[in-house]
């Protein structure tokens, strides 16, 4: 009875030339507005916002001028200091994230293939630096790494450097805490990559005399390629834009480009040469992260094949 009657509305909504619309159809793009509108609002305005203050001129008095200019990307790539921090923030990047991949790899394995408890306490070990705040974890490495710290007295008991220099204020103390503070970013999406590995290719390699070295760089490195560039991007990325490490552990020595925005905003109240240095570091973080994406995509496989 009840589809007597679904069809004769049918036929009736086709008789009177009314489409018969599903469901469906505008449940997808419903759902999906109140997440476009958030991201609209947090973060493709504000971007909008700061690019246009970029191309603007600041006076000494604290005004601006209307009209668009690109005067302040010229001073901040002319200047041989703005340059240096520039490339101090690209190594910076580049070695926290180079760091980050031989670290996380054992641990996404054990969280992704260990037993339950070991994979747990590894999983909490983790997501540990996660549960502190940044400050705090900038400054435990402060005293760490300082004159007289922890690691300069195990050098010395160990006798492997009688007067060894204290790391504090270099680019390595940023590097370290860095690595520290982003590594549960590498770790997770590795681990997730890892787990969907199927356990019968690796049983079948080892059917085949795959021992552990060549179980690694054939199946496991290719198959978590996915985890590892979003990994690798997440750690560059928010290493390229980090402030509070660098301020911290770094000093005047290491500062970095969130440094300086900071400098320009807040200290000398130049907001258009700070949107512009903002504006450029975001470049680069999307320029880096969209060339490493292609390069994964294209070379990936080659180092896999030379291992055959």
């Amino acid at each position: 009875m009840t589809g007597q009657l679904h069809s004769c509305v049918d036929a009736r909504r086709l008789a009177h030339g009314v489409p018969r619309v599903r469901s469906g159809a505008l449940t997808g793009p419903l759902l999906v507005l109140p997440a476009a509108a958030f991201l609209m609002l947090v973060f493709v305005l504000p971007t909008v916002l700061m690019v246009a203050h970029s191309v603007t001129r600041h006076l000494d008095a604290g005004t601006l001028v209307r009209g668009v200019t690109a005067e302040n990307y010229a001073r901040l790539l002319r200047s041989a200091l703005y340059r240096n921090v520039l490339w101090r923030t690209l190594k910076i990047a580049t070695l926290s994230s180079v760091i980050a991949v031989p670290i996380a790899y054992p641990l996404a394995l054990v969280i992704a293939q260990g037993r339950p408890l070991a994979a747990r306490l590894t999983l909490l070990v983790v997501l540990s630096p996660l549960l502190v705040l940044v400050v705090i974890r900038a400054y435990g490495w402060k005293l760490i790494l300082a004159r007289g710290g922890f690691l300069t007295e195990l050098l010395q008991w160990l006798h492997l450097s009688p007067h060894p220099r204290p790391l504090l204020y270099t680019d390595w103390a940023v590097v370290i805490a860095s690595v520290h503070v982003f590594l549960p970013l590498m770790v997770l999406p590795l681990a997730g990559a890892i787990r969907k590995i199927q356990p019968s290719i690796a049983e079948a390699a080892q059917t085949l005399g795959a021992d552990a070295r060549v179980l690694f760089q054939r199946i496991v490195v290719p198959m978590s390629m996915p985890g590892l560039t979003v990994g690798i991007t997440l750690v560059f990325s928010l290493t390229a834009t980090s402030y509070v490490t660098p301020q911290i552990l770094g000093g005047n020595f290491s500062a970095m480009l969130g440094n300086l925005v900071q400098q320009q905003v807040l200290t000398l109240n130049d907001w258009p040469f700070g949107a512009a240095i903002a504006s450029l570091m975001l470049a680069m973080a999307l320029l880096a992260n969209l060339l490493f994406i292609v390069f994964v995509e294209r070379h990936a496989l080659r180092w896999t094949r030379r291992q055959r």
